[in-house]
């Protein structure tokens, strides 16, 4: 085996493992909005925060995950990242109130900060400035398996199974996990070495919050994390149900607003592991980041105008499929263009401080999506994500940020 197949190997297995371990995560985001009530939640509020305590237990976790794994091997970590998945998910139908939900979240945020970060560190050590973007792309595309499994069949189980069987097979899903982490993950303690040892990890961070476009990048993966990782997909079963008043009725039958949702996520994730490595080889060799960035930003910002204004139905449909196009992209996008960074300097430290900054805007997006809701209607909170992101366009094309 080459070593070029040997390293898009390691990049699957370790896509594979992190699509088992989101399934019941990505579940919530289209289930809990719509049958809170049977799942132990009294409010939309206490929705807002279940989707959100697992980012920001994230936030004190980002230095505390990047240190250990200079001292943990890849396997170990990852072992006990898809163990903890495979609990939190068990537990979600059996959940009797706000703090039980809160434990387990948080619980499920030590898992996902074991999985992000390691990716991370995974993908810059195997990488070079030519094929970042294609490895950005393979690792998010296939994840995001794990995704389409879980709003897709989440939506459909919950309707038509009930709660805690559809929690019953997606734990079932993820423990499976555990068989390709200690049979296809290497022994080994070094890892990450080149990229964790770092004597002056305070002077590096303290260079990178000097330089403006470190900043830059930190906040434009930042706020595409508040609009996708967190107002998106906890709200889009919501902004359906409001838009359709409860529902579609197709062919005599009822189509619920948690089904809708779950197939207009699931699209998304279908396509990403074809579209999102294409997106990131282009990006690598043909367009450039910065102008497919720019476009993509354009592309969003009309997108989630549409979404907000009362537009024919089927019309609508069709923007939320180019929101979900401009997700797959700009998710791709970004997380390279903080590789390529981090490949020239400030290597581990950039990227933690990245992943930090992405989970800061995770962890704000279903707070401010839920609490917005409340006063001014979900429809208002996608008119600003428009606002936003023209926001971004702007500045990416009138001030590009310079990525290596």
């Amino acid at each position: 085996m080459t070593a070029a197949a040997d390293q898009k190997r390691h990049i699957v297995i370790f896509a594979f493992i992190t699509a088992l371990c989101i399934l019941g995560d990505s579940m919530l985001y289209i289930v809990l909005p719509i049958h809170y009530q049977e799942m132990g939640v009294s409010s939309l509020w206490e929705v807002g925060i279940i989707l959100a305590v697992n980012r920001i237990v994230r936030l004190p976790l980002n230095p505390c995950i990047g240190w250990i794994y200079s001292h943990l091997s890849e396997r170990t970590g990852i072992f006990v990242a898809v163990v903890l998945a495979a609990a939190t998910t068990f537990s979600y139908g059996f959940l009797p109130n706000l703090a039980f939900w809160i434990i387990a979240r948080c619980v499920w945020g030590v898992a996902w900060t074991l999985l992000r970060l390691g990716s991370l560190f995974c993908i810059l050590k195997l990488s070079s400035q030519d094929n970042r973007g294609q490895y950005t792309g393979l690792y998010n595309g296939l994840y995001s398996l794990g995704s389409l499994g879980g709003m897709l069949l989440g939506g459909i189980l919950a309707d038509w199974a009930g709660i805690t069987a559809t929690v019953t097979v997606f734990g079932t899903a993820t423990a499976m996990a555990i068989f390709l982490t200690l049979f296809c993950i290497p022994v080994g303690n070094d890892q990450y070495a080149k990229y964790t040892d770092n004597p002056n990890g305070c002077a590096s961070f303290i260079s990178i919050v000097q330089d403006r476009n470190a900043l830059w990048m930190m906040a434009t993966g930042c706020l595409l994390a508040l609009v996708f990782q967190g107002i998106v997909a906890s709200t889009l079963s919501r902004l359906i149900f409001v838009h359709t008043n409860g529902g579609l009725t197709l062919f005599g039958s009822m189509v619920g607003a948690s089904i809708l949702g779950g197939f207009f996520q699931a699209l998304r994730w279908g396509w990403e592991p074809w579209l999102a490595p294409l997106a990131g080889r282009f990006s690598d060799q043909r367009f450039g980041r910065t102008n497919m960035l720019i476009c993509s930003f354009a592309s969003g910002t009309m997108a989630f105008a549409a979404l907000a204004s009362p537009l024919p139905l089927l019309f609508w449909f069709l923007c939320i499929l180019c929101m979900q196009l401009t997700a797959t992209m700009l998710t791709t996008l970004t997380d390279a263009a903080a590789a390529d960074a981090a490949a020239v300097a400030g290597e581990r430290t950039l990227l933690m401080a990245y992943a930090l900054s992405v989970d800061v805007g995770a962890a704000l997006g279903p707070l401010i999506a839920y609490g917005m809701n409340e006063f001014w209607g979900i429809k208002t909170v996608y008119a600003c994500c428009a606002a936003l992101f023209a926001i971004l366009f702007v500045k990416w094309r009138c001030h590009p940020v310079r990525l290596a």
